[in-house]
């Protein structure tokens, strides 16, 4: 697992990335569970993500409504399959609109932008 850490924060929320290559969906399990090991990640308001299995889009948007969705779009335009992608939100006390879908859009770009060494 890639975790790029806390990369934005904007009126009391903060957003980290995380990812890894996954063949199928218990893999995703796997490293959803893998992730919440760390005690700051479970305590997080939202653990959103989305991967593509063998052209079959897989997404949760862990009550961020229409973070999933967000995160695939890119990685169907960058053709990255078997990727999970998880962006992370803590909720800082104030209502973001739709800022909060650029958010996802930019924490998801920046993973997609920085592979893996």
């Amino acid at each position: 697992m890639r975790k790029l850490g806390v990369i934005l924060s904007d009126r009391g929320s903060k957003y980290a990335v995380s990812g890894c290559q996954v063949a199928d969906r218990a893999e995703v399990d796997v490293a959803l569970q893998n992730l919440k090991r760390d005690k700051k990640y479970a305590k997080a308001t939202h653990n959103s993500w989305g991967v593509l299995l063998d052209g079959v889009p897989l997404k949760s948007d862990d009550g961020e409504s229409g973070a999933g969705m967000v995160i695939l779009r890119m990685l169907e335009r960058a053709e990255r399959t078997g990727e999970l992608i998880i962006v992370t939100r803590w909720y800082g006390g104030k209502h973001l609109g739709g800022d909060r879908f650029r958010h996802v859009q930019e924490a998801t770009r920046l993973y997609l932008d920085h592979p893996a060494p």
